[in-house]
């Protein structure tokens, strides 16, 4: 078993931003800390009455959003039979390098609707972009070049290598490896690979995997690894791989496991279709682990939006009443303020000090302001005619954001 660099654990708990002198880095999946909190972006004093568009770059279609580091912008996507990655120079939108792999999947169970595009979130790391595709077939890219360095089906041993619908798990970077929930509806695990060769670290369980992505958490002063596979929520440590809590919630009938978990204040916020919200509480005492479920939220209920917390509240898209924004207190799980009902299936969440930032599938993105007294929208804008599934990125001066076929960078 491959050993947890000392110096890695200290100074890479997750893509820590203080490591970076570009504000414009995001690395992955809800950014450095896998939270959507956003960092280096400066409101503007006025906002405009439409943001300018500086560039935009046909890339072809997928959910996944664009990640951003050392000047480049890189994204993941599918055009005919064929994944594509990209990089794309960020201040000129001029394509960089482009590589693609066929990738077969076939549609089916409800789904069609969804295609057959990337799902997951690529990661950057060190030089390293990684690719997740729907069949499950991870690729690890130099981000400069475009050579590819290696390439995996982690999922491959369980027979099928993707949920039923896709893999839609975005990979978590933790030092010197890659963290994913792999395998198929019925059986799976959570696996760490050496970033560097894609061998494999440590697997973990033979759950079957989710849509669900793993978040970085410490608990009680224990670093850990949060996941929500297709039975239980799980913590693992993060250097062997070990079990150190669980608690069942697995998923029933046609209601799937899909958002990635928040975290607050030591709590673990999860968020079920048609199952509520509910706030769990890991805990080690003598040596030994437990969790307990703090509160429970019936009137409001996740689908495939994943809830972000910001100044202490959680925000998120319920799918009850067909889409309705929600502001909810985390310790104790009232719920503050509801938007109006009919908003649409799907939304991205991100924030920046005192704001909070949605883009919903229909391409409208709304600034408003992170209260416990209701919805104050700042700006509103329609940016897109086409659906926008993939989250935006907020950069320092402006946002990416990823339509059904292009990425624009627009200017506030």
């Amino acid at each position: 078993m491959k050993a947890f660099p000392a110096l890695f654990l200290l100074l890479i708990w997750t893509q820590s931003p203080c490591l970076w002198a570009d504000d414009d880095f995001w690395p992955g999946w809800l950014g450095p800390d896998r939270n959507g909190r956003v960092k280096g972006f400066e409101p503007p004093a006025q906002w405009p009455a439409r943001p300018k568009s500086k560039w935009s770059v046909k890339v072809g279609s997928g959910y996944g959003s664009a990640v951003v580091a050392a000047g480049k912008v890189m994204v993941h996507s599918r055009q005919g039979e064929k994944e594509m990655v990209r990089a794309i120079d960020l201040d000129s939108g001029k394509v960089l390098w482009v590589k693609g792999y066929l990738v077969s999947f076939k549609m089916g169970g409800g789904g069609e609707r969804h295609g057959k595009s990337p799902k997951a979130n690529p990661a950057y790391s060190d030089g390293r972009l990684f690719t997740t595709s729907i069949s499950g077939i991870l690729s690890a890219w130099d981000a400069d070049s475009g050579k590819l360095l290696w390439r995996k089906i982690p999922g491959k041993r369980f027979g099928q290598s993707h949920a039923h619908w896709g893999a839609s798990n975005s990979p978590l970077v933790l030092g010197d490896r890659i963290v994913n929930l792999f395998g198929n509806d019925d059986v799976g695990s959570l696996m760490a690979l050496d970033m560097a060769t894609g061998e494999t670290i440590w697997t973990m369980g033979n759950d079957g995997t989710c849509y669900s992505s793993p978040l970085p958490a410490e608990i009680d002063g224990v670093r850990q690894v949060v996941a929500w596979n297709h039975r239980a929520l799980v913590g693992v440590e993060p250097e062997d791989g070990r079990l150190l809590w669980e608690y069942p919630f697995p998923h029933k009938t046609h209601n799937q496991n899909m958002p990635t978990p928040a975290f607050h204040d030591g709590k673990i916020l999860l968020g079920a279709e048609n199952r509520g919200i509910h706030a769990f509480t890991p805990g080690l005492r003598q040596g030994k682990w437990s969790v307990s479920k703090t509160w429970s939220q019936k009137e409001l209920a996740l689908d495939m939006a994943s809830a972000i917390v910001a100044e202490g509240l959680l925000y998120g898209l319920s799918h009850y009443g067909q889409g309705r924004l929600f502001c909810l207190d985390p310790d104790k799980g009232k719920i503050l303020w509801q938007g109006s009902p009919r908003t649409g299936p799907y939304a991205t969440f991100l924030s920046f000090p005192g704001h909070v930032l949605t883009l919903s599938h229909q391409g409208r993105l709304t600034i408003f302001k992170a209260s416990a007294k209701g919805f104050h929208s700042v700006a509103s804008y329609a940016l897109s005619d086409s659906s926008t599934w993939a989250a935006p990125v907020l950069l320092e001066n402006g946002i990416l954001i990823k339509d059904a076929e292009s990425l624009t960078r627009w200017v506030f």
